[in-house]
């Protein structure tokens, strides 16, 4: 897969994420599935805090962070979510949006805690934990008896 495909991938990803909001009221982003759980609308928000800031602060090497732990009260309807998704992916998009794609994935990036790794590897990073998470809605889909959409 070259880097122009995982990022068609990625859209693709996100496409799956924004089907499934559309299935959910807005009173249903509170589902937590059991006591301990993040919200359903928690999950989604820790999506895009987790893209914001390893791709925004890490990748980028703009730390420390501005704000970027979005909190579910400040988004509490479908809509909002998803403009919130929206907003944070155009970033992203935008940043990817290089003539050299390889060569800026390539770059070692120093995190904060002293690891080093690619950009690749933060955009690998970000990718798998956004399919782990939209896996984590899809089952409460399940718990709230509707249908997940399909992979």
């Amino acid at each position: 897969m070259d880097d122009r495909e995982l990022l068609r991938h990625w859209d693709e990803v996100r496409a799956g994420l924004y089907q499934a909001l559309d299935k959910l009221s807005d009173a249903q982003l509170t589902f937590v599935p059991r006591e301990g759980l993040w919200s359903l609308g928690k999950v989604v928000c820790h999506i895009a805090s987790c893209e914001e800031g390893w791709l925004r602060h890490f990748a980028r090497g703009q730390w420390p962070p501005e704000e970027s732990d979005y909190a579910p009260e400040s988004y509490p309807s479908v809509a909002a979510l998803k403009q919130l998704l929206a907003e944070v992916h155009a970033r992203t998009a935008a940043d990817l949006a290089v003539d050299d794609l390889s060569a800026w994935l390539d770059r070692r990036v120093k995190l904060p805690w002293g690891a080093e790794v690619s950009a690749h590897w933060c955009v690998w990073h970000v990718l798998e934990h956004e399919i782990h998470h939209r896996g984590e809605v899809y089952l409460m889909l399940g718990l709230l008896g509707m249908e997940a959409p399909d992979v």
